[in-house]
């Protein structure tokens, strides 16, 4: 891969997760059955892909809290702040 993801610091997030998504831009797509295998080999949590769109922070997608999802990693340009309440 020949972007840097920081994928180790993603492992230290999910922690104790049992499912948790990812969100891809479309750049990144091809790459997210590999993203998906260090997630699981190095975790005990089922990792899901966001097959949608994902055009930035404001493209959070909803509804994911319904299916059980603990955490969502969101890999794009800028770091999203989380607001309160989210």
């Amino acid at each position: 891969m020949i972007y840097d993801l920081e994928l180790d610091k993603v492992v230290k997030k999910i922690g104790k997760s049992k499912l948790v998504c990812i969100q891809l831009p479309d750049g990144l797509k091809s790459e997210a059955d590999n993203i998906v295998d260090y997630l699981e080999e190095k975790t005990n949590a089922k990792v899901i892909i966001w097959a949608g769109n994902c055009y930035g922070a404001c493209d959070i997608p909803s509804g994911l809290r319904l299916i059980g999802v603990e955490k969502l990693f969101c890999f794009g340009h800028n770091r999203f702040n989380k607001v309160e309440g989210w």
